[in-house]
């Protein structure tokens, strides 16, 4: 195939007349030409994951998961050029883009893990007991199956690690389902390289041809192309509010409705209690300010919001926060539309009544450069106007400052669905304050202690997923080993005979997994 091109299945196609191009976000500069996909491939593509995925989801998960280790393989052998082509579409540093290469591929491995254990398909088995009164007792067994080709949506922000081969794509694949990637327009060089080491991956490994296709396009044309294929059977997606909830609309009007399973973005509150206001101001304003700003404030767990208690404590720490965050520095911006809609949101709290325009960081004047802006405010004017609580992604946040802890309650309880909320306290504090705890639990889908939103690690045990409007499936997290639950629906098998269940259901326990077995989880054979 040749470069440009939409990849679909084992194949190259480049149909269309509009293309396009790689745009350097620091320098303005152009370069490379991909097809945008027209009706007829995204056809194609839906048709090829849809054949793709009767063969691919009897695959063993021994095979799925050599799949899913030759795509890390893939991805490694592209070397630096990888790193150098996906740093100049993003304005990334080399280095950041070096350790997510390490997450993606780690996030790979680590589904590979999952399907060589096996558990994770939730065998349970109730065996039949002919004996029981009044009435005989079936046998019933149930697991996880794939729900079939999955469209995923490449985020802007991480252009490795949430998009092409990220963490959505290998939950997919690890599920058993095809999937189709739709390309981030701000990084088409990155994912054309990313969807041939897949494709390279799928070849080498005897996959299906069609069990992952990449196309080029406009977000709302390509995007809704894909939502209302037939084929299709659940969506993921990464990005901003009002494309996600654009797509969750287009979904749930289709003939037949489909799951999806959206983040679409999270101001991250940030509660820090009086005993360690009181003790570690320093330590805090450090620690807030670096995180606001870390990656030019684009990751979708920045701290947002600052909330706190006005108290002596307050004034010394405000100090701290002022110098810290005022020696900070802007950095370039993922595209120009993004640093648009940051100038753009920084601008209209600017004009809010009550809000002040605490400090700022260093100014730059080079092109898409955000400056880091910190807002303060009262509780009252947060509470007055709610849209002080919606997400500017970017390097901004906005300082609470509450009149007492009812207020600070009160704010909490006010609080939309996010991503996560992070309290520090000492001991004193925390005990103190389990109210906003219990409150907090309910808002959010991470909890953090003494720490700072920014930076998700990648294990079984992370959620990060959030109610309504983080997420549009708070049931759900898109990090992490859980994240395959997305794409896999439960089915009954009862009085089947046992040469025709499913290798997790033998009585002979095959796959050698742990299985809920009456009640009691066990590996035994039954």
């Amino acid at each position: 195939m040749n470069f440009g091109e939409n990849i679909i299945g084992f194949s190259g196609s480049g149909c269309g007349t509009d293309v396009i191009r790689s745009v350097d976000p620091t320098t303005g500069n152009q370069s490379g030409d991909f097809f945008v996909a027209t009706q007829a491939e995204v056809d194609q593509a839906g048709q090829k994951a849809s054949e793709a995925f009767q063969v691919y989801r009897k695959k063993t998960g021994l095979e799925k998961a050599r799949f899913l280790e030759a795509i890390a393989d893939e991805i490694i052998a592209i070397g630096d050029e990888l790193i150098i082509v996906c740093s100049r579409e993003s304005g990334l540093p080399g280095g950041r883009i070096t350790g997510e290469r390490g997450r993606t591929t780690g996030q790979l491995r680590m589904f590979a893990a999952l399907l060589k254990e096996g558990s994770w398909l939730g065998a349970r088995i109730e065996t039949a007991d002919p004996g029981r009164l009044p009435l005989p007792k079936p046998d019933i067994r149930s697991m996880q199956i794939a729900l079939g080709p999955v469209v995923v949506f490449g985020a802007s922000n991480f252009p490795l690690a949430f998009s092409v081969a990220g963490g959505d794509t290998s939950s997919a694949l690890a599920a058993g389902c095809s999937v189709i990637v739709k390309a981030h327009p701000a990084h088409p060089e990155t994912s054309w390289l990313i969807g041939r080491a897949i494709q390279k991956a799928a070849k080498s490994t005897d996959m299906p041809d069609g069990v992952f296709s990449l196309l080029f396009g406009d977000g709302p044309v390509l995007g809704g192309q894909l939502v209302q294929q037939p084929e299709v059977k659940a969506i993921a997606f990464t990005g901003s509010f009002a494309a996600g909830k654009a797509i969750f609309d287009l979904a749930a009007r289709r003939p037949i409705p489909i799951p999806v399973y959206a983040e679409m973005g999270s101001t991250n509150p940030v509660f820090i209690l009086p005993e360690a206001l009181k003790h570690q101001a320093d330590h805090l304003a450090k620690g807030f300010s670096a995180s606001v700003t870390l990656g030019v404030g684009q990751f979708c767990t920045n701290p947002g919001l600052l909330i706190y208690e006005d108290d002596e404590s307050a004034v010394v720490f405000l100090d701290h926060l002022a110098s810290e965050f005022s020696q900070t520095s802007g950095g370039v911006m993922l595209t120009s539309n993004i640093y648009d809609a940051y100038t753009r949101g920084v601008e209209s709290r600017t004009g809010l009544h009550g809000v002040e325009l605490f400090t700022r960081g260093a100014a730059t004047d080079h092109k898409n450069t955000a400056e880091p802006m910190l807002f303060k405010i009262s509780g009252e004017t947060f509470e007055a106007q709610p849209e002080l609580a919606e997400e500017v992604f970017g390097p901004t946040s906005v300082a609470v400052e509450a009149k007492s802890k009812e207020e600070l309650l009160n704010i909490a309880r006010g609080l939309s669905g996010n991503l996560t909320a992070t309290v520090h306290g000492t001991p004193v504090d925390l005990e103190e304050y389990k109210l906003l705890l219990e409150i907090l639990e309910q808002k959010v889908g991470r909890i953090l202690i003494n720490g700072y939103p920014t930076g998700v690690e990648v294990c079984s045990a992370m959620v990060h997923g959030g109610p309504y409007p983080a997420t549009t499936d708070s049931r759900s997290t898109s990090v992490g080993t859980a994240a395959i639950e997305r794409f896999t629906r439960p089915v009954c098998y009862q009085n089947m005979p046992d040469a025709l269940l499913p290798e997790a259901l033998k009585d002979a326990n095959p796959l050698h997994i742990w299985r809920l077995i009456n009640g009691s989880q066990s590996k035994e054979i039954i």
